[in-house]
């Protein structure tokens, strides 16, 4: 018999034998609303933070200093909340493939890809991850594949075409940014449907909490290969950037993340993620001094209505 989906305590105030459905929305608290509003902007405003951060220290090492905090931040949470810290053996594998797809190449794939071109631009590529998950689910886990799901797919790719003519003008390196932030994209959509396909019968936090930790392994390794920074050296920008991306998305927006999510049907949750490229894109000109041009904008569009057909879509199914 295959394991129970994922659960969280947090579902413990609902009604006995209530069903999640769209109209579950009314059920956040206030306090969960401004969860969402934070978790949409703190996730928007890391984009310019991780930028910040790249540009001096090596990415390895930051994303295994980020992979370290949020470990200690998660699995933290989770002893507050009585949760055992045990790993059920029968969870070690799935955890391991989820870990090395949602974590390891993620932060590996868009790290680097940041070198490349503009964090506002890594943002609306990296968010078409939930449109990669829709697509990949049919030939993966069987999930009929419907019209909204074709043209949310041609959608988002025209919305990336966007962006590559002006960046092969700005740089003759900027197709690779293009492409190293979309396999982190496509990576974190094959990861959510291992997730979904393991059903793992673990609380979200911990599920969490152990891929940050068994991730932080090969990422270890990787740093190894990286020269050390010079700490003192490093910008006062550089180290705010990335205390910020460690602290507040790998803890902060995990845990208002997975909440969310045991709160609400996965499709409304999604949906949350249309304005994290937008804030993305606006903080990065903010922060970064980035320019809003045409192809920003066109591909910005394109992308959030490709996301707003697939999710949306699914939210009314």
């Amino acid at each position: 018999m295959a394991p129970a989906p994922m659960t969280d305590p947090s579902l413990a105030r609902r009604r006995p034998g209530a069903v999640p459905s769209a109209a579950a929305i009314h059920w956040l608290a206030p306090a969960d609303l401004v969860l969402l509003i934070l978790l949409t902007l703190f996730w928007g405003f890391n984009w310019p933070a991780m930028k910040l951060a790249v540009t001096a220290i090596p990415v390895w090492q930051f994303r295994l200093f980020s992979l370290c905090v949020g470990t200690l931040g998660l699995l933290g949470i989770a002893r507050a909340q009585g949760l055992s810290l045990a790993l059920p053996r029968r969870a070690i594998v799935p955890l391991l493939v989820c870990s090395m797809l949602n974590v390891v190449l993620w932060q590996a794939f868009s790290g680097i890809g940041l070198l490349y071109i503009e964090a506002g631009r890594a943002s609306i590529v990296a968010f078409t991850m939930p449109l990669w998950s829709a697509v990949l689910s049919w030939p993966i886990l069987g999930e009929r594949v419907g019209v909204r799901q074709i043209l949310g797919l041609a959608l988002g790719l025209a919305g990336l075409a966007a962006l590559i003519p002006a960046d092969i003008l700005s740089s003759p390196t900027a197709w690779l940014g293009i492409l190293l932030v979309l396999a982190a994209a496509v990576s974190w959509a094959l990861g959510t449907i291992a997730l979904k396909a393991y059903r793992l019968a673990l609380p979200t936090v911990l599920i969490a909490g152990w891929q940050l930790t068994l991730a932080i392994p090969p990422m270890g390794l990787g740093a190894l290969l990286e020269p050390f920074p010079d700490l003192g050296a490093l910008a006062p920008a550089a180290i705010a950037g990335a205390l910020y991306a460690a602290v507040i998305p790998m803890i902060f927006c995990h845990y208002a993340w997975f909440r969310l999510v045991g709160l609400l049907p996965a499709s409304i949750a999604a949906i949350t993620t249309l304005a994290i490229p937008v804030v993305g894109v606006f903080s990065s000109a903010l922060v970064l001094g980035e320019s809003l041009g045409l192809s920003e904008g066109v591909a910005l569009g394109l992308v959030v209505a490709a996301l707003a057909i697939v999710l949306f879509g699914r939210a009314r199914g």
